[in-house]
């Protein structure tokens, strides 16, 4: 199948799966330990159902959100992803140039494969997502990269003190850069496509890590300095300290609980997104959209609330918004997207989304989806 025939993101994922070598699909694919918390992501939503209103007008329908400043097109952000190089050549600029195409939120990860400056040609109204680093100069540095570039919207990332345990990268044995041995090396002789475009493509590198002006450093030397700098001591203060330094707003992503969505209001937080880092960090852990409704009472409509986990369907960032999201990033369907074709594969996946959630907004009787509230969805039974 060819990403222009898919029909849904499950489609893209099928074409992804076929594309690339297991363990390259086993990075993007997969979670920590058993997966629970992935497979929870999206079943959750499932148990979530609608209650439509007829006999309303629907003739005009508007999906269009204004978040921190930013209005777009409709209620998603292609969320900070690493290594999208490794799914396509430039994939973070394909991303990149695709979100600006559909008029949709794009966010760079510190792990990116394209330097901050790359991504600002590409798409001049990118967010910007961090780390802090255990160099907190370095951290300084990124931001005011960021700053200097036009990102507006910076994205602190709290759920990584340490990296979470991916078993299926360890079993398929998923290195950066990849690396073929005679354990992989028939998987990856069947995906010549992908082998090509490796071979063939920019330098696999990690663009934030370079500094400006001087040589690069080699990959594996790089990987293993990012890996130092997983910071487990981060604690509010370093909120307090990001605070002063960022000038513009400031989003707070991996928070599950609502006592720490006040306490990341508390300060100075523009934003809190509800996250559990797509099942990657802590297996067990409450789907994004379970524990999205007491965030966002906890917060009393006085902090922007974004959702970040799960989404496969337009209908999905409907009942997200329904229980409080004003809209939500998406990760593993650009990516599925981006694998499948590159830039046009991911505007295929934000064409199909954008589609369902008309539909729904439709069928639920809700012209202006920024409109929607908690009456769209019948209670708990």
């Amino acid at each position: 199948m060819h990403y222009s025939e898919a029909v849904t993101i499950a489609d893209l994922r099928e074409i992804a799966q076929k594309k690339l070598p297991r363990s390259v699909f086993g990075f993007v694919d997969g979670a920590a330990f058993d997966e629970r918390t992935l497979r929870d992501n999206e079943a959750d939503f499932s148990r979530l159902r609608f209650a439509p209103r007829f006999m309303v007008d629907v003739g005009q329908r508007s999906q269009s959100v204004t978040v921190l400043g930013h209005t777009y097109s409709s209620p998603m952000i292609l969320g900070p992803t690493g290594l999208a190089g490794i799914f396509w050549p430039h994939g973070d600029l394909e991303i990149a140039r695709a979100c600006k195409a559909m008029d949709v939120g794009f966010c760079q990860s510190t792990n990116s494969n394209a330097s901050i400056e790359q991504v600002a040609e590409a798409n001049k109204a990118f967010w910007f997502q961090l780390y802090i680093q255990r160099d907190r100069g370095f951290s300084n540095a990124l931001m005011q990269r960021a700053w200097d570039a036009g990102a507006r919207v910076l994205v602190l990332t709290v759920d990584l003190p340490i990296p979470g345990p991916r078993e299926r990268d360890v079993r398929n044995g998923f290195m950066v850069p990849p690396r073929i041995g005679l354990d992989n090396a028939f998987d990856y002789a069947s995906k010549l496509g992908w082998l090509w475009r490796l071979a063939t493509g920019p330098r696999f590198t990690l663009g934030n890590f370079d500094v400006p002006g001087k040589a690069p450093r080699k990959m594996t030397t790089l990987a293993q300095y990012v890996a130092s700098q997983f910071d487990p001591s981060v604690t509010w203060k370093d909120l307090d300290w990001i605070r002063s330094e960022w000038k513009g707003p400031l989003a707070v992503k991996g928070i599950l609980r609502p006592d720490d969505a006040v306490r990341a209001q508390q300060h100075g937080a523009d934003a809190v997104i509800v996250s559990n880092h797509g099942g990657r960090q802590l297996d067990g852990s409450p789907s994004a959209v379970a524990a999205l409704p007491a965030i966002a009472e906890a917060l009393g409509g006085k902090t922007t609330v974004l959702m970040d986990g799960g989404i496969r369907r337009g209908a999905d960032m409907v009942k997200a918004m329904a229980l409080g999201a004003s809209a939500c990033l998406v990760g593993r369907a650009g990516l599925y997207g981006l694998a499948s074709g590159g830039r046009p594969g991911v505007e295929r996946a934000i064409a199909m989304l954008q589609k369902e959630i008309d539909i729904t907004q439709a069928l639920l009787g809700i012209p202006e989806l920024s409109k929607i509230d908690g009456s769209a969805l019948f209670p708990d039974r």
